[in-house]
C-alpha cells in the first residue's frame, strides 16, 4: 500500500515521465513514515522498473516510468471498475410535497413503461456517493416516460432509471424540467418505501441500480 501512495504522490508532484527533485523528508510526512522507509521504497521500486532514481549534490531526482505510469493506469481502472457499480449511498430527506401529483400524473406511463403501479408519492435521498445522481447514471440508458398535454398544460419527459432498495423495485425519476438539485434522487415505487422499511429522515440508505 505504501508503495502505491508514494507512486501517486509522486505523479502529483510532476514525475510522470520526467525527473522531478523530491525531498525524503516531505514524502515521509506524506506517508506518515520515517524518511529511511521511503528511501527503502524508492529503492525498491526502482528495481521493479517503476521510478528512475538519480542523486545530484543533495537533491533527489525521481522520474516514474512508462511501467509505473502503466501501473497507475491500471489502479484507476480497477477501483473505477469497483466503485462504478451502479451503487448509490443516500440519506432519506424530506421532499418538496409534490411528489405525489406527478406520480399520479405519470401513473399510467409508469405502469406501461416500469411495470408496476407506483405509490403515490416519492422518497427523496440526498447522494452521499458519488458526488451527484448523474455521476452514478451516466452509463445506464433511462427508460423515457413521454411528455404529453393535459388540461392545456405541458408536461415534459421524465427520465426513469431502474432501483433496487432493499431488494424492493423501483425507479429513480429524473424530470426534464426538475427543481431538485443533482444531489437529490426522486425514487417511485409500488409500495410506500418509508412505511415498508421503516425509514426516517436521516435514515442511510443503498440504492442498487438495475441495468437494462
Amino acid at each position: 500500500m505504501r508503495k502505491i501512495l508514494l507512486l501517486i504522490s509522486l505523479a502529483k508532484r510532476g514525475a510522470l515521465g520526467k525527473m522531478t527533485p523530491v525531498t525524503v523528508r516531505e514524502l515521509a510526512g506524506e506517508l506518515g513514515t520515517s524518511p529511511q522507509t521511503v528511501l527503502r521504497l524508492l529503492r525498491e521500486m526502482e528495481k521493479e522498473g517503476l521510478l528512475r532514481r538519480e542523486s545530484r549534490g543533495k537533491r533527489t531526482l525521481v522520474e516514474v516510468t512508462a511501467e509505473g505510469a502503466r501501473f497507475l493506469e491500471e489502479l484507476c481502472e480497477e477501483i473505477t471498475e469497483a466503485i462504478s457499480g451502479g451503487v448509490i449511498i443516500g440519506e432519506v430527506v424530506s421532499g418538496l410535497g409534490e411528489g405525489a401529483y406527478y406520480v399520479k400524473l405519470y401513473a399510467p406511463l409508469i405502469r406501461e413503461y416500469l411495470g408496476f403501479d407506483p405509490y403515490p408519492g416519492t422518497l427523496n435521498v440526498r447522494v452521499l456517493f458519488p458526488k451527484t445522481v448523474f455521476d452514478a447514471l451516466c452509463n445506464v440508458r433511462p427508460v423515457i416516460l413521454p411528455g404529453f398535454v393535459k388540461d392545456g398544460r405541458t408536461f415534459g419527459d421524465v427520465k426513469a432509471y431502474r432501483v433496487r432498495i432493499d431488494g424492493v423495485e423501483g425507479a429513480i425519476v429524473i424530470p426534464s424540467r426538475t427543481v431538485h438539485p443533482p444531489k437529490i434522487a426522486e425514487v417511485i415505487a409500488p409500495i410506500n418505501l418509508r412505511e415498508r422499511l421503516g425509514l426516517k429522515d436521516g435514515d442511510r440508505v443503498r440504492l442498487e441500480v438495475v441495468r437494462e
